[in-house]
């Protein structure tokens, strides 16, 4: 099988990645981190301006119809360069969702500004309780006069604290954790009856918690059939663990990078501790992990935007499964091969780490997606 990338591709790679070398230098990034929601709003309009936010959406609506593949070169760069924009919740899970799910007059007037970053989503799923459950939904939406009545509570929105638009999931019939009756709406924040207390993650990048008492949203709020929106979530969320796999990726290729380079220049006993046979074995050791785990992410790109079938669901799910393993691997040795400095706060080894961490338990740790790939295991009987 042929893995070369196009002349479009080569292209889109290395717009991303001038992009991100350019403007996220670590101390930009620490300006960035510590601004009012926690990201770089004029970095944010570039990746718009040039295109860059409208790759995955059909040309019909101002986009340029990319595919995994192409998600995942733009997210490599950004997980690189450890950027902080919610590039991955707005536009590949937020834009994929009203794509699918979405009528022709929502499409027409959301995904065109969400393409330019003139609108940024962000999408509340999780709750306390759910446990990366998507049919966990205890939120509950009330059917009232022109329109839907909003009540619960919403975990670890990320981006949801400058977001323009939240996508929310919320139960308008039977019970919790049936798979039946969950919807999807689109809230505007600033509703009455609407609060988010907004947090900053283990890596640095911000979320809320969101909280709906009482909240009346329009029936044209709805996105999808009523009560029927659970598999659409499912799918977009494997579309988004695939984006997530490449950031990972180019995350730990960063790590990776700064960690032989300081095994090449630390001194030890009048020599680069790098001639250690000992921390050789450790470094290949993160070679090879990082070298599965790009193999699984090109894998888990290409059948991203397929119909969904048990197939592509049990590549993506190995392919968190192998990543999130990974993550926790390189972020682990690097830490242990740099010693005390790879703590500190001031060098960039401890933010890709933390981030690394961060991204093994979004959208399901290791142990979530080793279960659901055992799940979707079909065992022919014996003689078959």
């Amino acid at each position: 099988m042929d893995f070369k990338l196009n002349e479009e591709q080569l292209m889109l790679q290395d717009t991303t990645a001038r992009l991100v070398r350019d403007a996220y230098g670590f101390e930009q990034r620490e300006h960035y981190r510590q601004s009012q929601y926690g990201f770089s709003g004029p970095f944010m309009q570039q990746l718009g301006e040039l295109g860059l936010c409208a790759v995955p959406f059909a040309e019909a609506y101002g986009g340029f119809g990319g595919s995994g593949v192409e998600n995942m070169l733009i997210m490599t760069e950004l997980g690189r360069g450890l950027c902080l924009e919610p590039y991955l919740h707005s536009v590949i899970f937020g834009g994929g969702l009203i794509s699918q799910l979405g009528t022709e007059a929502q499409k027409q007037s959301l995904l065109a500004s969400v393409g330019s970053a003139e609108l940024q989503l962000a999408v509340a799923l999780d709750e306390p309780q759910s446990h990366y459950q998507l049919h966990d939904v205890q939120t509950t939406a009330e059917p009232v006069n022109g329109g839907w009545l909003l009540n619960g509570r919403k975990s670890v929105v990320v981006g949801g604290q400058s977001a323009g638009l939240i996508l929310v999931s919320a139960r308008t019939s039977h019970q919790a954790r049936d798979e039946k009756g969950i919807s999807l709406f689109l809230l505007d924040p600033k509703a009455n009856g609407v609060r988010r207390r907004s947090f900053a993650t283990m890596d640095g990048r911000m979320a809320c918690e969101l909280y709906l008492e009482g909240v009346h949203v329009s029936s044209d709020a709805v996105l999808g059939d009523v009560g029927q929106a659970l598999l659409a979530l499912r799918y977009q969320q494997g579309r988004c663990i695939a984006a997530q796999c490449a950031e990972a990726v180019g995350s730990m290729e960063a790590a990776c990078a700064l960690t032989l380079d300081y095994l090449k220049t630390r001194q030890q006993f009048g020599q680069p501790i790098g001639k250690f046979q000992a921390l050789q074995h450790r470094m290949v050791d993160m070679r090879i992990e990082l070298d599965q785990a790009t193999s699984m992410t090109l894998l888990a790109a290409c059948v991203a935007d397929q119909t969904d079938s048990d197939e592509r669901s049990r590549v993506l799910a190995a392919a968190k499964f192998i990543v999130s393993r990974a993550s926790r691997f390189v972020a682990d040795q690097g830490i242990q091969l740099h010693g005390g400095i790879g703590l500190t706060w001031e060098y960039v080894l401890s933010h890709h780490a933390k981030h690394l961490l961060m991204v093994a338990r979004q959208f399901g740790d290791d142990d979530h997606h080793l279960q659901a790939y055992a799940k979707l295991m079909q065992v022919s009987p014996a003689g078959a």
